[in-house]
Order: C-alpha cells, then structure tokens, then sequence
C-alpha cells in the first residue's frame, strides 16, 4: 500500500471510524456495552497508528516509545489527581503528537485514557475521553511544525485544546442525561463547567511550557539514533 493511500485511511480512521464509534456507544447504546466501544477505539487507533510504520525495526521503536509516553502520562494524572482540573495529559498528548505524528499524538490520547480510567473507573464516559483526547493529539501533529517553532502558539493551542476537552465531555454528559442533544442543557452545563475549563486550559499552557522543551529534546534524539 502506498504512503499517501496509508495517510488518507489512517485519517479517514481517526476522523470518521472513531467518533461514530463513540457516537454509536452514546447514541444508540446509552452508554451500555462501553467496554466493548472502548476497546474498538483503542483497536481502531492501533490501526491508525500502525499503518504509519514504514520498517518493522522502526515500527517496534516507535510502538516503545508510544507506550513510554502512555506511561508518563498516566503517571501524571495519577500524581495529580488530588489537584481538580490540573492534569499533564493534554500536554503528553501534544508532545507526542509534536515529535511522533498526529497517529501516535492519538494513540497515546486514547491510551492514556482508558488505561488511567482503570483506577479512576472505567464508564461510559471512557470512550468519548479516549476521542476527546485522542482529538487534541490528531489536530496536534497535523500543526506540528508551526507549534514547535512558536511557544506563543503552543501555549494558544493548549488553551484551545483544554476547551475543546470540555466541549467535547459536556456534549457526552447531556446526551447522557438527556438521552440526546439539547442545546439549552448543553448551554447551562458550559456555564456550570467554565471555571473547571478555565483551571484545565491554564494547567495544559503549564505543562506545555515546562515538559516540551526537555522531553522533546529526548524524542529528537531518538529519531536521530534510530530513525523513528
């Protein structure tokens, strides 16, 4: 399969498979079955990250890193979990995004996720976190030649994506409550959330500034070394 066809069907994958997944789960099962939903995103998300590999030797590396990443970012929510709203995944997410690809910005997104929900507890709200920020990982390294170069517009986007999240997990609780869309619940559940919203963006501009620059640094020299 060629390049380009791989880098349109592990777009298509993310951007259309993955959300009617979730969108099925929230819809039309009402949040029943969403272990099995879950599963089928992280399966999907694997997909798309795995046709991204060009070598096998480079595959394996990349899949280390992945899940060194995974690691590292489900270590931070758990380190910070005692502090609402302040939480380094959006930041992970990025990062890996920035360095490995907006697949593998994804992947570590939709992990982080589901992994960390196994203390946190594991619901039907796992499957739109895993899109959610499976999400800020995509749209990451589609822009990540602009945002490594300009800390003003990495910290811009952190502050987009922690208000994103929210959009996105505010859209799942109404429909949750409501059993479908209504925009006036949705209005007053943005409102209700705002300062939430608020902590969240500023943390990720936080962990953007003080984790790119050394991680980074770190990725870059493994791609250098082994060409991942």
């Amino acid at each position: 399969m060629k390049k380009k066809t791989k880098k349109v069907l592990s777009l298509l994958i993310l951007t259309a498979l993955i959300p009617a997944l979730a969108a099925v789960g929230v819809l039309l099962l009402e949040g029943r079955n969403y272990a099995l939903i879950s599963a089928l995103i992280a399966m999907a998300a694997c997909a798309a990250f795995f046709l991204s590999f060009e070598r096998k030797e480079t595959g394996t590396r990349r899949v280390m890193v992945i899940a060194a990443l995974t690691a590292l970012s489900v270590a931070g929510r758990f380190i910070f979990a005692f502090i609402p709203a302040f939480k380094p995944v959006t930041a992970m997410v990025v990062i890996g995004a920035l360095y490995m690809g907006s697949e593998a910005g994804f992947l570590v997104g939709a992990l982080t996720a589901v992994v960390s929900n196994l203390y946190f507890g594991q619901g039907p709200w796992t499957p739109f976190q895993m899109l959610a920020w499976g999400l800020v990982g995509l749209f990451a390294g589609l822009l990540s030649k602009t945002l490594k170069k300009n800390r003003v517009l990495l910290s811009v986007f952190g502050v987009l994506a922690g208000i994103a999240y929210s959009l996105m997990m505010d859209v799942w609780t109404v429909c949750w409550y409501d059993g479908g869309f209504n925009p006036s619940l949705y209005l007053t559940s943005l409102v209700a959330s705002l300062p939430h919203t608020v902590a969240y963006a500023v943390s990720n501009v936080i962990f953007l500034l003080a984790l790119t620059g050394p991680i980074g640094e770190k990725l870059e020299r493994l791609q250098k070394k082994y060409g991942i």
